[in-house]
């Protein structure tokens, strides 16, 4: 498995990812951050690789981040070790996960989506990916057609 190390805060990829916080950034880059091993996970498994796997070095052999790094390059996606300092200033949160997956946004019409489902739910700026997790799994619970997020 190949693993770039990176440990220069002015790294361009790094500087890149950090601009990912403003919102014209993720809109021109198309490219969003979702922090946290179990929201990644989640993301994989419904079929969604990272383009960016961040990750410090102390996690590059835990089981999960093992499976979630396989998946990133098998989707041609890059695997990022880097410093605790560094994901603290990748990560928008009090309290900074060891990994960040840096994913592409996926955008579609209202046209296409099935509008047979009972049940949609649309969010609009949410900003906590761990309520984002929660409710995600609370659409899949109940049946919901899916999940449409506005904004941020």
């Amino acid at each position: 498995m190949t693993v770039r190390t990176i440990t220069a805060h002015a790294n361009p990829l790094i500087k890149r990812l950090r601009g990912l916080h403003e919102k014209k950034n993720r809109q021109a880059e198309g490219l969003f951050l979702a922090e946290g091993m179990r929201i990644v996970a989640e993301a994989v498994d419904s079929g969604h690789a990272p383009r960016y796997l961040v990750l410090s070095a102390d996690q590059l052999e835990h089981p999960l981040a093992q499976r979630l790094m396989a998946a990133t390059q098998a989707a041609g996606g890059e695997v990022l070790s880097t410093t605790p300092d560094i994901l603290n200033k990748l990560s928008r949160k009090d309290n900074p996960q060891s990994l960040i997956g840096i994913f592409a946004q996926t955008r579609r019409d209202l046209a296409e989506f099935d509008r047979a489902a009972a049940i949609w739910i649309v969010l609009q700026s949410i900003r906590d990916p761990g309520n984002l997790g929660t409710i995600l799994r609370t659409a899949d619970a109940i049946g919901a057609g899916g999940v449409i997020l506005l904004d941020q």
